[in-house]
C-alpha cells in the first residue's frame, strides 16, 4: 500500500510530537506484559462516516499456560501455516499433543503466557485515540482483536461487533488491519480467510452480495516499507548499536530474523520473501547502510524444506568464523512473542556462548513512533476509499485453494459498498 509521506518527512513530523504517550523500557519480567483487558475508546460525537471498527488481525498466542494446548491444536490445524498435505486432520493433532508439554515449558519460562495479546490491545487501543484527532469523520474508532488461533479468535472478535452495533440491518464501516507487516497466504491471507468465513456464517450472505445492513469491510493487506515501521525499527537498532564500543560499532553484523516458510508455500509463488526483503532494504536505507547485515529466518517446524538459512546456524556460523558483534533484529513481527522472548533470547542468545555481544533489538511493542505510524497508515487507507489492494487481488501463481479465491473475491465485492458510503 502506497505511503502518503517519506521515512525522514514520517521522521521530521515525530519530532514536533506525538500523540502517544511514552511506554517505559521493557523489564526482566516478561508476566508483566501479559494479556489485560482492553480500556474502551469513547468519544462524544460520531463522525460523518462513523463510528468505524478498527480490527487487528495477528496469529496471537496462549495468554496463560493452560491455553497453549488449544493454541497449538489449532495452528497444526491450519493447512495455510504448516501444510501436512490430505492427513492434516490426522497429523495435526497428534503433533500439537506431542509438543505441548514442551511449548508450555517455553511459556512458562518467558513469564507464563503470551505478551502478545496485550501489546495488540494496547498498540490498537492508542491508534484509536490518534485517529479520533486526525480523523474525525470516521470517528469514534473502535478497537478490536482477532486472532488466528488464540483468543480473542475470529468468531469471538465478530460476535463483538454485531452486539456492538455493527451489522444485523444496521450497517457500519469495519477495516480488517493486518499486523503481519509482510503478506503472505500463510498470515494475512490464512487470517482474512478466516474473517471471510465466520463474516459468511453469522452475517448469512454470499461473497458477491453488499449492502442490505451487513458490515462494509475494507483491508489494509500489507505494508512492508510504510515510513513508521521503518522508522521504529531503524530507531531500536541504532539504540542497541550504542551498546557497543564505538570503535566496534560500525562493524556488527546486524541479522534481520523473520518467520520463516515452507518452501512449498514459496514455490507456489508467495510474496512473503520478497516483502520482507523489502522491508530490510528500506530500514538499511534509512540507516544509510551503516553496518554490514543478513537476512535469516527462524522459527521452522517440522521435517519439510524451510526457507534459509536458520537464525541459529547463522549466529553459530558466524561466531565459528570469529564474528561474534552480532545484533538480532525482529523485522517480521510487531510485537513481542515467544519467537522473540524464547526464541532468539533464550534459545539462539542464550546458547550462544556470547551473551555479551550477540543481542536483541527492542521489539516495536509500545513504541510511539510505531504507533503513529500504524494511525497514519489507517487514515490513509480510510482517506483513500479502497476496499483493498490491487496486489492483494492476485492470486499466487500455483495457488489451488478456492476458499482463497471466493475470499479475495468478497473483500474485493465491497470496493461498492466503499465507495457509496
Amino acid at each position: 500500500m502506497a505511503s502518503r509521506i517519506s521515512t525522514r518527512q514520517f521522521a521530521r513530523g515525530l519530532s514536533r510530537g506525538s500523540s502517544s504517550p511514552l511506554v517505559s523500557s521493557q523489564l526482566s519480567n516478561h508476566a508483566r506484559y501479559l494479556a489485560t483487558p482492553a480500556h474502551p475508546v469513547t468519544q462524544d460525537a460520531t463522525g460523518s462516516k462513523g463510528p468505524t471498527a478498527m480490527v487487528f488481525l495477528n496469529m496471537g498466542g496462549p495468554s496463560t499456560l493452560p491455553e497453549v494446548g488449544s493454541f497449538l491444536s489449532r495452528l497444526f490445524a491450519d493447512g495455510d501455516l504448516i501444510p501436512l498435505g490430505r492427513l492434516q486432520s490426522y497429523i495435526g493433532p497428534l503433533i500439537s499433543a506431542r509438543r505441548t508439554p514442551k511449548i508450555v515449558k517455553q511459556y512458562d519460562a518467558i513469564g507464563g503466557g503470551s505478551p502478545i495479546r496485550k501489546w495488540s490491545e494496547y498498540q490498537n487501543e492508542e491508534m484509536c485515540k490518534i485517529l479520533d484527532k486526525i480523523s474525525p469523520e470516521t470517528a469514534p474508532h473502535k478497537p478490536y482483536v482477532a486472532f488466528r488461533y488464540a483468543d480473542p479468535l475470529t468468531e469471538e472478535m465478530y460476535n463483538k461487533l454485531l452486539a456492538d452495533g455493527f451489522g444485523n440491518g444496521k450497517g457500519g464501516r469495519a477495516v480488517a488491519f493486518t499486523q503481519y507487516p509482510q503478506y503472505s497466504c500463510s498470515t494475512t491471507g490464512s487470517s482474512l480467510n478466516e474473517l471471510w468465513k465466520w463474516r459468511q456464517r453469522l452475517e448469512g450472505k454470499t461473497a458477491s452480495e453488499t449492502g442490505n445492513g451487513t458490515i462494509n469491510w475494507s483491508v489494509i493487506d500489507r505494508w512492508p516499507t510504510h515510513p513508521g515501521l521503518v522508522e521504529a525499527v531503524a530507531q531500536n537498532i541504532e539504540a542497541k548499536l550504542l551498546e557497543y564500543p564505538e570503535e566496534r560499532r560500525s562493524k556488527a553484523i546486524l541479522l534481520f530474523s523473520a518467520h520463516s516458510l515452507p518452501m512449498t508455500v514459496v514455490n507456489r509463488g508467495d510474496p512473503y520473501p520478497g516483502e520482507v526483503a523489502a522491508t530490510v532494504q528500506a530500514v538499511m536505507e534509512r540507516l544509510k547502510f551503516s553496518n554490514p547485515y543478513r537476512l535469516c529466518w527462524q522459527s521452522q517446524v517440522g521435517p519439510q524444506p524451510w526457507l534459509g538459512p536458520q537464525t541459529s546456524h547463522t549466529v553459530e556460523n558466524y561466531i565459528e568464523k570469529g564474528q561474534k558483534d552480532l545484533v538480532l533484529i525482529p523485522i517480521a513481527f510487531t510485537s513481542d512473542h515467544i519467537e522473540t522472548l524464547y526464541e532468539l533470547d533464550i534459545e539462539v542468545i542464550g546458547e550462544s556462548g556470547h551473551t555479551d555481544t550477540v543481542k536483541r533489538v527492542e521489539s516495536l511493542n509500545g513504541s510511539p513512533v510505531f504507533i503513529k505510524g500504524l494511525a497514519d497508515l489507517a487514515k490513509t487507507h480510510l482517506d483513500s476509499g479502497v476496499a483493498c489492494s490491487q496486489q492483494m487481488g492476485l492470486r499466487c501463481p500455483a495457488c489451488k485453494s478456492e476458499r482463497c479465491a471466493e475470499s479475495k473475491k468478497f473483500f474485493a465485492s465491497q470496493q461498492a459498498a466503499i465507495s457509496s458510503a
